[in-house]
C-alpha cells in the first residue's frame, strides 16, 4: 500500500507539472488579442487572465468526469497498471506540450491529453471508450472551430454594418475597454475548461489506487484547488511565445475585431463545458474566431500559411500525443510492472 501511495503522490505531482505547463502554454488564449491591440498591458493581462483561470476552476466538475469516467476504463482494482497509464498519460501530455510551446504553435493541451490518455490506454490492454472520443473530443474538435469562425465572421460583419458612420478613434477606445471584459470572460472560460482536465486525470489515479470510490464521484475539495492554484501560476508565468502567433501573425487586430473574436470564443466554451460536457480546445475556438474575424477585412488580412501550420498542428496532436503517451507508458510498465 506504501509503494501505491507513493505512486500515487508522484502522479499527483506530474499532473499538477502538467496544469501548470497547460497555464503557460495556454496563456495566450486569454490575452493575445487584448495586448495585441493595446487594451491591457502584458503584465496587467497575465494578472487578470491568471485570477480568472483560477475562478473558472471552480465553477464546475462535468468536463472533468468526461475526462476522468470517459476516456478509458479505469476500476478501483486497477492498481498498479492503472498507476502506470495515468503516469505514462502525463509524460505525454507534457512532453507535446513542451514541444509546440517551444515552437511556439497554439496546439491543444486538451487533446494532447486526451490522446495520450487513449495511447497509455492501448499500451496497458485498458479499454479505451472510442465512442465517448468520437463524441465529445472528435466532433467537438471540428464543430467548435468551424462555430467559432463562422459566428465571429456574422458578428463582425453585422457590427461594420451598424457602426460604418461612427468615428474610428472614439469606437476603437471604446472596444479596447470592452476587451477588458471579454478578455476576462475568456480567461474564466479557460479555467472552467483546462483546470478539470487536469482534476479528471487526478481523479483516475485516486481510483486506480483505491483512494475514490469511482470516477464518475464528486471530485475532492483538495484536488479542485491545487488544479486551480496550478494552472493560474502557469498563466501568470506566461506564453510570450504562443501569444505573438495569435496576437499578430494570424492577424493585424484592430480593437473591434478583438472584442468579437473574444466574446464568441468565450460564448462557445461555456456553451460545451455547460450543456455538451465537452473538453473541447480553448486554443482552437479562440484561433478559429480570430481567423473569423479577420476574413472580414478581406480575404488577405488572414495569413493562411500561418494558419495552416496551426491547423497542421491541431490534427497531428491527438495522435502524436497518443503516441508518445503509448510509448511512455509501455516503458514505464516494462520496467516497474
Amino acid at each position: 500500500m506504501e509503494g501505491t501511495l507513493a505512486l500515487v503522490s508522484i502522479i499527483v505531482v506530474v499532473a499538477l507539472i502538467f496544469d501548470f505547463t497547460n497555464g503557460f502554454h495556454d496563456a495566450a488564449n486569454a490575452i493575445a488579442t487584448a495586448v495585441a491591440t493595446r487594451a491591457l498591458t502584458p503584465r496587467r493581462a497575465l494578472e487578470m487572465a491568471a485570477v480568472m483561470n483560477f475562478v473558472g476552476s471552480l465553477l464546475g466538475q462535468e468536463v472533468a468526469k468526461t475526462i476522468g469516467d470517459g476516456i478509458v476504463e479505469i476500476s478501483p482494482d486497477a492498481g498498479k497498471v492503472g498507476l502506470v497509464l495515468v503516469l505514462g498519460s502525463l509524460i505525454g501530455a507534457i512532453a507535446w506540450n513542451l514541444v509546440t510551446w517551444w515552437f511556439g504553435l497554439p496546439s491543444s493541451s486538451s487533446h494532447a491529453l486526451i490522446g495520450s490518455l487513449a495511447g497509455a490506454g492501448l499500451a496497458v490492454s485498458f479499454a479505451v471508450h472510442w465512442g465517448v472520443i468520437f463524441d465529445k473530443v472528435i466532433v467537438p474538435m471540428i464543430v467548435s472551430p468551424l462555430v467559432g469562425f463562422t459566428i465571429a465572421y456574422v458578428l463582425m460583419k453585422l457590427l461594420l454594418m451598424a457602426m460604418a458612420k461612427a468615428a474610428y478613434r472614439k469606437t476603437m477606445r471604446g472596444f479596447r475597454y470592452a476587451q477588458r471584459l471579454s478578455s476576462a470572460a475568456i480567461a474564466l472560460g479557460h479555467g472552467l475548461q483546462d483546470a478539470q482536465k487536469t482534476m479528471g486525470v487526478i481523479v483516475i489515479a485516486l481510483t486506480a489506487g483505491g483512494y475514490h470510490t469511482s470516477t464518475n464521484a464528486d471530485i475532492p475539495l483538495w484536488v479542485i484547488l491545487s488544479a486551480a492554484a496550478a494552472i493560474s501560476l502557469g498563466t501568470y508565468s506566461g506564453g510570450m511565445r504562443i501569444m505573438k502567433t495569435l496576437g499578430s501573425k494570424i492577424i493585424d487586430l484592430d480593437p473591434a475585431r478583438g472584442f468579437v473574436a473574444e466574446s464568441v470564443s468565450a460564448s462557445v466554451l461555456y456553451t460545451t463545458a455547460f450543456l455538451w460536457h465537452a473538453p473541447i480546445s480553448t486554443t482552437h475556438t479562440v484561433t478559429a474566431s480570430i481567423m473569423g474575424v479577420g476574413a472580414t477585412k478581406r480575404r488577405s488580412a488572414v495569413r493562411w500559411g500561418i494558419a495552416g501550420n496551426i491547423v497542421t498542428a491541431w490534427v497531428l496532436t491527438f495522435p502524436a500525443a497518443g503516441l508518445v503517451g503509448f510509448v511512455a507508458t509501455w516503458l514505464i510498465q516494462a520496467v516497474a510492472v
